[in-house]
């Protein structure tokens, strides 16, 4: 797929935490648009996403400046009280183009000059390892949570073509647990997965979140629905894992390897 670039300078960087993401001081989006084109993402059914004409997935706009720009929201975010920030909620931080762009490397720079209270960085990409040097300077003001919605890459592969695969986030995890950065694993939204996903995450993390479209999409799942996921799920005969309880499947597998207080449940996984 031929990716369409464009340049842009933003007015802001920062904007409020709202809804899902209300625990959140601001959420922060280096990038408008992502080629990793999931097709469940909930993104292709807001504004930014319809009011386009090219398909999602086909374009990214880069957020040039974007470090100065941060640096004097910061500065003046940090003098009205505490500062969390959730990076990205519309665009993976950590899509291929970051790793000319370097646009998420310079604003993690920015934030060690003018710290948060605490950052959740939001990716799927092992792309995230190369920049363990500024998150080993934030320490406990960053936690990674890399997506890994299943362990089966057949699985990954009909839902997300154009993802990394799982084998790479599980490296890229213990790469970030090897070096001491706070961590935890997204199993959002629910895919079909094995029983032994359990215990092929248990050496990588001691957090996990568990979410789902009817959770986690800001409308019950409806917004989801109308992306036609369900069919997906359909076309290789798991749509029993298509349901508003199929997630309780994955949080009792989870039982048998993690303790209560490391499983969290869609919003509470991802809160400050």
């Amino acid at each position: 797929m031929k990716i369409q670039l464009a340049y842009k300078l933003p007015k802001t960087l920062l904007n409020k935490g709202s809804g899902f993401l209300g625990g959140y001081t601001h959420t922060l989006n280096p990038y408008t648009g992502c080629t990793f084109a999931c097709s469940y993402c909930y993104v292709r059914q807001m504004p930014v996403s319809l009011f386009r004409k090219e398909d999602w997935g086909s374009w990214v706009d880069v957020k040039k400046e974007a470090s100065g720009i941060l640096a004097k929201e910061m500065q003046r975010a940090r003098k009205k009280g505490k500062v969390t920030i959730f990076m990205s909620s519309s665009t993976d931080p950590y899509q291929p183009v970051e790793a000319q762009e370097q646009i998420t490397r310079s604003l993690l720079e920015t934030m060690l000059l003018y710290p948060p209270d605490f950052v959740l960085v939001q990716t799927r990409s092992p792309l995230v390892t190369r920049d363990i040097d500024i998150l080993h300077q934030l320490g406990e003001r960053v936690r990674v949570s890399m997506t890994v919605e299943t362990d089966q890459d057949d699985v990954r592969k009909h839902f997300t073509p154009f993802a990394p695969p799982i084998a790479g986030r599980l490296h890229a995890l213990k790469q970030l647990r090897d070096a001491g950065i706070p961590t935890q694993v997204a199993i959002a939204p629910v895919l079909p997965s094995s029983e032994q996903f359990a215990s092929t995450l248990r050496p990588l993390v001691q957090r996990v979140c568990i979410d789902d479209y009817f959770m986690g999409d800001g409308s019950e799942g409806k917004r989801t629905r109308r992306l036609g996921v369900e069919n997906l799920y359909q076309e290789i005969g798991m749509q029993h894992w298509y349901q508003p309880d199929a997630y309780q499947t994955v949080v009792e597998r989870m039982r048998a390897s993690f303790s209560e207080n490391e499983i969290y449940i869609s919003q509470a996984g991802f809160e400050p």
